[in-house]
């Protein structure tokens, strides 16, 4: 009996050992040499084998997908613990996304590799750090394979399509949220709440050395104890770790169709994309942008090195990073105002040792206008002006507290997906808030996204008593959403609500008057009103077309009486002042 105990105890290690051998895992980018990227089945079928052979990963679905297919969460713990509420006090926790644009799949396949080598100790096993991996985000776009979307990327021969399920690109969908992969995401943020966020893409614009280039979130805009080490830390020593391995990297090239040694200015990251989302929950986060004209070999083993040196840099500075996070939380919340708008500050700049290539301008052999062509075998370092300062542009004050009707539900269940604080009004009150008007805005001519945004928002305020009903609903500010709130409920941010559109309802008068009822009534209103109507010939004394614009004239006074209706253009969300 103890002669086949220890046979089937011998066979059973035999067997799991057979089964955690690294040659079991080897990814489709490391058959075809280089070449093409797993399919989505693939790097699923991948992962739920690495779980069943190694108990320090576990493979989770969660929310679903406008493809009908769910995200799947991957979470490598070398402790086999996977309790992220736990894990968290004690560890960093790395998030990895990949696939936000199928096409650019070189995180894809550079995170199958990464995993397999932390479990089989190819790599150090951290001892700090928890990492957890999105491996394909935009699936529908995943499964629409091509070979000809991507026209400027060199490689791999077959790839997924930017857009998702239903065309939208999910890189600008975190703040208006329309595609069920956004719901997804978020609950896999909240779930996950990392300190340090990585979105995995491939650049597409100017040509240059570097087969690296990396897109932190603005280190002005993070601010506080955050920004501070992320630009004195945290991205040199990044760039210094991956020089030390030969693999140079430089901020991401933001130029169009000019070379690059002229100078540029950092990416703006917005909440709409997914590093200025994370952001708003002070997480450190970076987006990976290879260059699409290098290999895709290249490409991929960058992308590897990037994802092992941030994961190195998380186990040096795990306390730095908490303590960084604890510190701006703090921050943040003792702030009595808040920047919602940004421009570049031109008194500053940072001087890069760029690599790139000799550029001229030639005939075009197509249109025969002056083209852009880049020399390869007339490379150079020279040094770069990179203006990576921004300054704050308009600021609001911090409101106790934001009021929403319970109507505006759409708004209200956005709150409530991203972890926001609510309260809800017991009884009928009458509160003192600051109100906006909106004042002025202007619309994109051209649908984006699914939308016609609004930008350049202006609001007027007033301090006004509202009444409010049982079920209404109180925002306090006073919580670890705050960044989310503002830059969402202030009509004048650049990502808001409101310039997203979900407000549109109050930009169109719903009441109207008949011109040949209101005759009379106007002119009671200006008998009545003495003041009314020495303004009213004044403003038609100095103003040629209100003097000749009879129906606009009878619309002004329309304006100014009680009969003009206070819904339109009145931002519904008010604001509890402190």
């Amino acid at each position: 009996m103890k002669k086949l105990l220890a046979i089937f105890l011998l066979i059973s290690s035999c067997t799991i050992i057979s089964e955690q051998d690294p040659q079991n895992f080897v990814t489709t980018f490391e058959t075809s040499e280089g070449q093409e990227t797993a399919t989505y089945y693939e790097v699923i079928d991948y992962y739920n084998r690495l779980a069943a052979a190694f108990p320090e990963l576990q493979v989770e679905t969660m929310g679903e997908t406008d493809s009908g297919l769910p995200l799947h969460l991957v979470t490598y713990s070398p402790s086999r613990k996977f309790d992220l509420n736990v894990i968290r006090q004690t560890q960093r926790i790395l998030l990895i996304n990949n696939g936000i644009h199928p096409g650019e799949s070189d995180g894809i396949d550079a995170s199958m590799m990464l995993i397999r080598d932390l479990l089989t100790e190819k790599l150090p096993t951290p001892e700090n750090t928890v990492i957890t991996v999105i491996p394909v985000y935009n699936i529908g776009g995943s499964l629409n394979r091509n070979t000809g979307t991507r026209v400027n990327q060199n490689g791999p021969k077959s790839y997924g399509f930017r857009g998702n399920a239903r065309n939208f690109d999910l890189n600008r969908d975190f703040i208006k949220t329309d595609t069920r992969n956004a719901r997804a995401f978020a609950e896999i943020f909240h779930k996950v709440q990392p300190d340090l966020f990585i979105d995995n893409h491939v650049s597409n614009g100017a040509d240059y050395q570097y087969v690296l280039t990396h897109l932190f979130t603005q280190h002005n805009k993070l601010g506080g104890e955050m920004g501070t080490f992320l630009h004195e830390t945290l991205q040199p020593e990044l760039e210094a770790d991956l020089a030390k391995k030969n693999w140079d990297i430089t901020p991401y090239v933001n130029v169009f169709n000019r070379a690059p040694e002229t100078g540029f200015s950092q990416f703006f990251d917005h909440p709409r994309y997914s590093t200025g989302y994370t952001t708003l929950f002070n997480t450190f986060g970076m987006m990976v942008e290879t260059h699409m004209l290098k290999t895709y070999k290249d490409r991929v083993q960058g992308t590897y090195e990037l994802m092992t040196s941030m994961i190195n840099l998380s186990e040096k500075y795990h306390s730095q990073i908490a303590q960084a996070r604890i510190k701006s939380d703090n921050e943040l919340l003792m702030r009595t105002s808040y920047p919602i708008q940004w421009e570049i500050d031109t008194t500053r700049s940072t001087t890069l040792n760029f690599k790139g290539y000799e550029a001229e301008r030639i005939p075009s052999e197509v249109t025969g206008a002056m083209r852009l062509k880049y020399d390869r075998s007339k490379p150079f370092t020279k040094e770069v002006e990179y203006q990576n300062y921004f300054k704050p542009k308009k600021e609001v004050t911090i409101p106790e507290a934001y009021i929403i009707p319970q109507g505006w539900h759409q708004i209200i269940d956005l709150l409530a997906l991203n972890n926001i604080q609510m309260n809800t009004l017991a009884v009928d009150s009458t509160i003192t808030v600051e109100s906006y008007k909106i004042d002025d805005y202007q619309t994109r001519n051209q649908a984006y996204e699914g939308h016609y945004l609004h930008y350049n928002t202006k609001v007027a305020s007033t301090k006004v008593d509202v009444n409010f009903k049982a079920g209404d609903i109180i925002v306090p500010t006073d919580q670890p959403g705050l960044r989310y709130l503002l830059e969402t409920l202030e009509p004048e941010a650049h990502d808001s609500f409101f310039n997203w559109n979900f407000f549109d309802t109050i930009l169109q008068q719903k009441e109207g008057f008949s011109p040949y009822v209101f005759e009379e009534t106007a002119l009671k209103l200006l008998q009545d009103n003495p003041e009314l109507k020495e303004e009213f010939e004044r403003k038609k004394a100095e103003e040629t077309n209100f003097n000749e614009q009879w129906y606009y004239q009878l619309y002004w006074i329309y304006q100014q009486s009680d009969h003009y209706e206070k819904a339109y253009m009145q931002y519904p969300v008010y604001r509890k002042l402190k």
